[in-house]
């Protein structure tokens, strides 16, 4: 099969379940320091701004929310696959995005762990082609299989034919 004949499926693999964890951890960090800083501003002015106990509430439970029902969806609609000729990728929320990268358009792979994927022993593989769209980002892989699909993509890429242009 060419270039030609790839076509756009769904991918077969899920993100790692510990994707969750980390979605979670990111929100809550996210919104520790608007809540922090609405917590100061409501210590100090409350009583001048009765608006901040309400307002500081309301950020508070968007933040719950958002911590408890984000993270799970996005493990139940990401999706991702490598195969010998393409890279397939899913996600979206409400409008759900496929991307399929053919190995002879592919530029770049790389393999990246911050500081809080690592804690949950994550990576994002991120698949950089030709495509004025942008790379194909593979989140919330366990490490090893990260590591593992870099690899074979980079091995991959050099024996198929093409200009990744």
């Amino acid at each position: 099969m060419d270039a030609s004949t790839v076509r756009l499926r769904p991918p077969r693999h899920r993100v790692a379940r510990r994707a969750v964890g980390w979605w979670t951890a990111r929100s809550l960090l996210g919104a520790a320091p608007v809540l922090a800083g609405l917590g100061a501003a409501y210590a100090l002015l409350g009583a001048a701004r009765p608006w901040l106990g309400p307002a500081l509430v309301a950020v508070a439970a968007l933040a719950a929310g958002h911590a408890a029902v984000v993270p799970s969806w996005r493990y139940a609609v990401h999706r991702w696959e490598t195969t010998t000729t393409a890279v397939y990728a899913s996600s979206g929320w409400f409008v759900r995005e496929w991307q399929v990268a053919p190995l002879s358009r592919i530029q770049t792979v790389d393999r990246v762990r911050g500081p809080l994927q690592q804690l949950f022993g994550l990576a994002t593989v991120t698949v950089t082609t030709a495509s004025a769209h942008g790379a194909v980002r593979l989140v919330g892989l366990d490490a090893d299989v990260a590591a593992r699909t870099a690899e074979q993509l980079t091995a991959l890429v050099r024996r198929t034919a093409g200009d990744a242009t």
